[in-house]
Order: structure tokens, then sequence, then C-alpha cells
């Protein structure tokens, strides 16, 4: 069997000029990136045109280290779409360094079902990443300039500085460090560290603004800290925003590439799901759904995590309508989630996976809190046998739930005609059903109860000393009415990686609370969960090569 990056290098890839015609965009109106990318400029997005496309959101029961496939579904199920005469795009949120060089390798899906040139995408692609983390570290450079100058000093207090400088790249050495080291010509010593880009603030207001000036004002939105009388500093009162939103005019435009099929792709954006809001940008999303009729998209990790954040940050904020939701499920995950090592999983075992049912149940459930009935397309691996694909197609159809195995990794569009037959029919079923989790105005206690007792099954919530002063902090700011944005482990529905299948009984903990004023939430922090993570004890970046011609190998 070809290895994905093989399969994606022996397709004739299509010039982007010929996929934007398929949209009905003018080629003149692209900013080309050679002759496989572009960019859209988004001016072209049309709110009625937005209104009336179908958006379909593909997520996950809670997954194993590898993931289960979200991206190589939604890329099937947009091919399958195209094939049965839906117009269609795919939009999806860009791959991190941080994951392409650790554990789960690439993110353009897999197969005969990725989006390409995968190499670009998975690597440097457009430059957004790079703009997201200059923006952010000037910031950072403004404020460590400010608290050192004798002239126009804010008088900020530095230990309450809580912003981070960024990278995007797994860097553990440096989540806690000392700057300012010198003396008085070098700056004012304090503790400091990095954050991955993904999980930064302008990452996450990159995917929330609506526009250029949008954009601006939530970047001048952003809290840095105190002064010594106790006065909040914002970045506007360092005249930030400008620079910030220059260094971020090209990266505001979604990127246009394509699937091995030739649907088009719109890829843009890249929060993590289990710190920031998990989806691609509210432009992209828009740009889709103003040139096609349908809209997959994904939001990370499982329901509890991304489709949640999707639900109550993105769609909220982008005033969007959803007409269907997948939850891709595997074989794999499920008999892990029944209690099998992970070096088990190849092995037929079906007391194994009737065990792991109450995860895919539990994920069942809180699409529902939504108003959704889920669609569940079984993503199928070689080691899947007849008996277990059975026995769990007879589970959701127990469950009232729609159910298709996708073969989209092995055939492409082909493999997901059913599933693509089943969503034509829930979009119908579904003009408006959005039911959102909580109200803004809401206090913040009862808007993180509501989401880790009804997404989580935590019987009740537990905050340190520290998370009650921070809440308290915010709310006497004025900024109560935020939305809230947990961050969490995506190994477990609780807030313990270690608690497989549906944990219950818990106590949810919220140890911290960082407010992301600009990006219009709070990030309430459970457990162990970090904005840097680690590489692996064998990353991915150890198979990674180029020959003497440019060829890259051992992306997956």
């Amino acid at each position: 069997m070809k290895k994905d990056i093989e399969i994606a290098q022996l397709v004739e890839i299509k010039p982007i000029v010929e996929i934007a015609e398929k949209l009905g965009i003018n080629p003149d109106e692209l900013e080309l990136y050679g002759k496989y990318k572009a960019k859209i400029p988004i001016s072209l997005i049309d709110e009625e045109r937005v209104k009336k496309g179908k958006l379909i959101l593909v997520t996950a029961i809670t997954p194993t280290p590898a993931g289960e496939g979200k991206t190589t579904t939604s890329i099937s199920l947009a091919q399958a779409l195209n094939r049965i005469g839906k117009k269609t795009t795919v939009v999806l949120r860009e791959p991190s360094l941080g994951p392409v060089f650790g554990i789960k390798g690439g993110a353009a899906g897999g197969g005969y079902s990725q989006v390409i040139p995968m190499e670009d995408i998975n690597l440097h692609f457009t430059g957004d990443m790079s703009a997201v983390e200059k923006a952010n570290n000037l910031l950072s450079a403004l404020i460590d300039n400010n608290i050192q100058l004798d002239e126009g000093n804010l008088n900020i207090d530095p230990r309450t500085i809580k912003w981070k400088r960024v990278m995007d790249m797994n860097e553990r050495s440096l989540r806690n460090i000392i700057i300012g080291l010198g003396g008085t010509s070098q700056g004012v010593p304090r503790e400091s560290g990095f954050n991955i880009t993904a999980a930064s603030e302008v990452m996450a207001i990159l995917c929330i603004a609506n526009d250029l000036t949008d954009l601006k004002k939530r970047l001048g939105d952003i809290f840095i800290g105190y002064t010594y009388a106790g006065k909040p500093v914002f970045a506007r009162d360092l005249k930030a925003q400008g620079a910030m939103t220059a260094l971020l005019k090209e990266a505001i435009k979604p990127n246009l590439v394509q699937t091995l099929e030739g649907t088009p792709a719109i890829i843009h954006g890249g929060p993590f799901a289990n710190i920031a809001q998990g989806t691609n940008s509210i432009i992209a999303t828009k740009m889709g759904l103003t040139f096609s009729d349908y809209v997959v998209t994904e939001a990370g990790f499982a329901s509890e995590l991304g489709a949640e954040k999707f639900f109550n940050i993105k769609s909220r904020f982008g005033n969007l309508s959803t007409h269907a939701v997948v939850i891709v499920a595997t074989i794999r995950a499920l008999k892990y989630h029944g209690g099998l090592k992970l070096s088990e999983l190849i092995d037929e075992d079906l007391d194994a996976l009737r065990n792991g049912f109450e995860n895919l149940d539990k994920h069942i459930e809180n699409i529902r809190c939504y108003g959704f009935n889920p669609v569940i397309s079984i993503n199928k691996f070689d080691t899947d046998t007849e008996e277990e694909i059975d026995l769990l197609k007879e589970h959701c159809k127990s469950q009232n739930v729609a159910v298709a195995l996708n073969e989209g990794w092995l055939k492409g569009g082909e493999g997901a005609i059913e599933l693509a037959g089943l969503i034509v029919k829930a979009t119908e079923n579904c003009p408006d059903c959005l039911k959102t989790l909580y109200d803004l105005d809401w206090s913040f206690e009862k808007k993180i109860e509501t989401t880790a007792t009804r997404m989580y099954g935590a019987d009740h919530v537990e905050y340190t000393i520290l998370a009650k002063q921070q809440l308290k902090k915010i709310e006497d700011l004025g900024l109560g009415h935020l939305a809230i944005c947990i961050a969490k482990t995506q190994k477990s529905l609780s807030d313990n990686e270690h608690k497989k299948g549906y944990p219950r009984g818990f106590t949810f903990k919220i140890r911290e609370v960082e407010l992301s004023s600009g990006a219009g939430f709070i990030v309430p922090i459970a457990g162990t969960i970090m904005r840097m993570p680690g590489l692996p004890s064998n990353p991915s970046a150890e198979k990674i090569d180029i020959d003497e011609n440019g060829k890259i190998s051992g992306l997956f």
C-alpha cells in the first residue's frame, strides 16, 4: 500500500485557476502563490449567498493519539457530494508544524482523500502561521520595550503580564523562561515563556474576525496586564493594533487549494481545539458558502471540544447556521475505549468493541444537545472485520442514528457515496436546528458548569483559589459577558487523560483562567493541559527527508 505522500505525488495537480473557475471565481481576482495555491480576497464574501448554503460539521468520538480521520472524512465527503451533483467545497484548518513534526504527522487528510499540494500545506504553505507568530511577538517586544522606557512608560507591573511569545513548533524547554537579563540596557528581568502559535490569542482572533477592521479592533482589545496602580492595560494602550494588523493583512485572506479529485478546498487558520476554539476561520467558512451549495468543515478532536466551541463560539460570533453533523467513529478507537491497549487494536475483539460503545453514545448525546441527530461515519481501517463493522452498525441503528461505512482513504469520493446521500437527507431535515448550550449573559461559573456537566459528564466543577480570583478580576473589568473556551485534554471526556470510555462521577477541576478579551472568550484551564506541547520520544520529524531534486518524503 502506498503512503499518503506517495499517493499525493502521483496525482496530476490542476492549476489553481481551474479550481477557482469551478467555483465561479474570476482568475483575475485570485492572488496567486505559484501555480497551485491562491488567496481569495475577503471582499468576495456575499452574506446573502452565505445564508442559502448548507453547512456540514464533521466531529468525532474521543480519539486515539493518532486521531480518527476527521480530515480524511471531510475531504472524502466533499468529493462524494460533488460526485452526486452537489456543488461542494471543503473548508479546513491549516496544519501546525507542532503536530506535523510531533506525533500525529501532517493534517492534509490521507490516502485518496487528501488536499494538495500536501507538502506545502503541511509546511510553510502561504506564510499565515509565520504572520500570526510575528504579530504576536511584535506585541511582546512592544510590552518589554515600554517597561523600560523613561518617557511614555505605562507603568506596567511586570508581575501581572501573562502575554507570551509564540513559535510554530513543539518546544517544551521554552514553556517557562526568564527574559530581560543583561543589565539595564537589556530589559527588566521577569518570568515569561512561549506558547505554540496555534494556541495563541492572535490565531484565535484571526479565525473569529469578520474583516480587517474587526481584526484591528480585536487585536487592540488584547489584555496585557495591570499597572502598578491596578489599572488594566490593553494592546491599544501600546498603539500595537495597527502594526499587528499590517502584519496580518495577507494572512486574513483564505487560501484556495484542491483535493486529489479536484474538489475546491479552502484552508485557513489553525487554532487547536484542546486549547483554543479548534475551527477554521469564519471568513473561510463564509467564503465557501458564498461559492458552493454545500460546505463540509471540521472541528478539532471530539464533540465535547471542537464541536462545542464550533457551536457556542464560532457559530454564535459568525451568525452561521449548521444543517448536518457527522460523528467520525473507528473500530480501533471504540476498542481502545473498551479497554484494549494500542498494541491490541488490530485484533478482532467484539467484547471490547461493545464496551467502547458508551463513548460513541455520549458524543451522540452531546450533538443532540444542540438540536441535531448526527450521522455516524465509520472510518474503515484494513484491520476492521465484517463482524465488528456489523456490530457497530447494529448499535448505531439501536441509537436511532443513521450510519455509513466510509472507505474514503482507499477509494476517495467513491468510498463516501453512501455517507453523502445520508448527509443530503439530513440537511433537508434541519433548516435551523442549532440550540446553543449557554447564554452569554450567564455567570462564568454557570457557563463552565453547564459545559462540564452536559458535555463531559462531570458531577460538578471545582476551582482553585487562583482560578476564583482570576474570574473575579475578569468580571471586575466588565467582561463577564464573554464566551468560555475550556482547555482540557483531548484524550478523555474528563479532565484526566487516563479515563477512557465514558467517565462518570468525577469532579472537573479548573486550575487557572486566562483572559482572551480580543477573541471574545476566557480560557478556563483544566488538568495538566499546556499551551506549549512537547515532542514525543519518536517524533515524526525523524522520518521526514528530502532528496537532491527537492522531493520530500516521510510526511503522512
